[in-house]
């Protein structure tokens, strides 16, 4: 699995992860009330010696929603009736999830209106003033 690592740019982080079994729901008959399918990965990333306090700092921040009040992220995968293929598919998508929170935001350039939408802004605001004029009694001739 450190392919999956060394493919994102992450270091091994799989010696930190804490994995789960359990019976898994959905199809599958008699074989699911009998096979532990199912795959949790526990995370916990205050507590990580892999990664730098900047990168803690940007995970617990960008990934607030998905962690628990210690700061431990858990994800689990129960795709396949194979918890082999399902713990891949947890790996894959925990190796995803940190490579795209670690990512820099791209800063916005702010952009001016150019000339054309200027002049229809300006355009338009005359039309409604001239309505607006119409509107208003003729004024009396002195």
């Amino acid at each position: 699995m450190s392919d999956l690592s060394e493919l994102f740019g992450l270091p091994e982080l799989e010696e930190e992860l804490i994995f789960g079994t359990s019976r898994s729901s959905g199809k599958g008959g008699q074989h699911v009330n009998t096979t532990e399918t199912r795959v949790e990965l526990h995370f916990n990333i205050p507590d990580s010696r892999m990664l730098t306090t900047d990168q803690k700092t940007v995970l617990l921040e960008r990934l607030g929603h998905r962690l628990s009040g210690e700061g431990k992220l858990r994800m689990y995968s129960q795709k396949t009736r194979s918890q082999s293929t399902n713990k891949e598919d947890v790996l894959k998508r925990f190796y995803e999830l940190i490579a795209k929170s670690l990512r820099p935001v791209k800063a916005r350039i702010k952009s001016k209106p150019g000339r054309a939408q200027k002049e229809a802004r300006l355009a338009g605001k005359k039309v409604v003033s001239q309505r607006k004029e119409l509107r208003k009694p003729p004024k009396p001739e002195v």
